[in-house]
């Protein structure tokens, strides 16, 4: 009876056993193949799957999410013979589990190794600064070629990027010496057009301000003659307007002559001979004009000797004026003295 309790748990335990070795669960985005003896049978899908125990061999579950690899930095030598090193970044992902496990040992590292001959092939037709400026132009060319050749491995690859190019040392600081020379000749060239602006602005204010001055010169000077004009035009109607006779004139004469001599640096003057006939005539104006108080007659009131005083003092006037301009003709024909030491 015990024999055959201890039989029947055995017998249990294998079912258990077979059952669940007969039964896989394949996690989303997972793929297995399965192989029946020796030969690929199917691949399981998501899920709960059903195989034959001891006939059917799974194999270990494939990511078909996809994946991002970042290869080491390969160097590669440019066309002008320049040893660059390269940092690539690979995005693929597994599209048929069977062609990705039976094509292809290691498609990890064969799209590396690909990865590197392909890019060795692009650069090495660019020179440096090709290279440095065309990342691009890489990245299209290298996506190009690795789908192509990853098609029959059953992957897709949907982006390659190149991370960094790192030129050697020494071109590193040639390029720095470029570009800082390439700086100040930028700063230079603005300081210089600046300078050249600033020099023109200012060309332009002086320019601007003489024309101004000039103009203001101008109308200043136009209405300083407008005003002598007008002055003249208003003296020249009033003498008209008053008709003066020539005994007015003379006085008028005569009283300008005294500013003649006003000068600092006048030594001697002449006196034209109009002078004579002028006080002449002012002589006679106040002698015919003014009636001389007789020696005899009634007696005159105070009107009459105020009336002859004032005669009196106009004839010694007179006098004195006609022989003032005497004397200074008679000086004028003299010989100016030398000046003292």
């Amino acid at each position: 009876m015990e024999a055959s309790v201890i039989v029947g748990v055995l017998i249990a335990l294998l079912v258990v056993l077979v059952v669940l070795s007969a039964v896989r669960i394949v996690p989303q985005a997972r793929a297995r193949n399965v192989e029946r003896l020796g030969r690929f049978q199917r691949t399981l899908q998501p899920g709960l799957n059903v195989v034959i125990p001891f006939i059917d061999r799974v194999h270990p579950a494939i990511d078909l999410r996809e994946q991002v690899v970042s290869f080491q930095p390969q160097p590669v030598i440019t066309e002008d013979n320049l040893v660059v090193e390269i940092d690539t970044v690979l995005y693929f992902q597994v599209t048929d589990p069977r062609a990705a496990f039976y094509e292809i040992a290691s498609y990890l590292q064969a799209v590396e190794q690909l990865t590197v001959t392909t890019l060795r092939n692009v650069v090495g037709s660019m020179d440096l600064e090709s290279t440095l400026t065309s990342r691009d132009t890489i990245n299209s060319q290298l996506r190009g070629v690795l789908d192509d050749a990853t098609g029959k491995w059953g992957l897709r690859v949907n982006r390659v990027e190149i991370k960094a190019i790192d030129p050697p040392r020494t071109i590193k600081d040639a390029m720095e010496k470029q570009m800082r020379a390439e700086r100040d000749k930028r700063a230079a060239i603005l300081t210089a057009e600046g300078q050249r602006q600033s020099q023109i602005l200012t060309a332009e204010g002086d320019k601007q301000a003489a024309v101004l001055r000039a103009e203001g010169e101008r109308a200043a000077e136009i209405l300083k003659a407008e005003g002598q004009s007008r002055a003249i035009d208003q003296v020249f109607q009033a003498v008209h307007r008053n008709d003066p006779d020539p005994k007015l004139l003379a006085y008028q004469y005569l009283q300008t002559l005294p500013q003649l001599a006003q000068g600092a640096g006048n030594t001697f003057w002449v006196i034209p001979s109009e002078v004579t006939s002028a006080l002449q005539g002012i002589s006679r104006a106040f002698t015919e004009t003014l009636p001389r108080v007789p020696a005899t007659g009634p007696a005159a009131g105070p009107a009459d000797h105020a009336a002859a005083q004032a005669a009196d003092d106009a004839n010694r006037a007179a006098e004195a004026a006609a022989e003032a301009v005497a004397d200074a003709e008679i000086a004028s024909r003299a010989p100016a003295a030398p000046a003292s030491a």
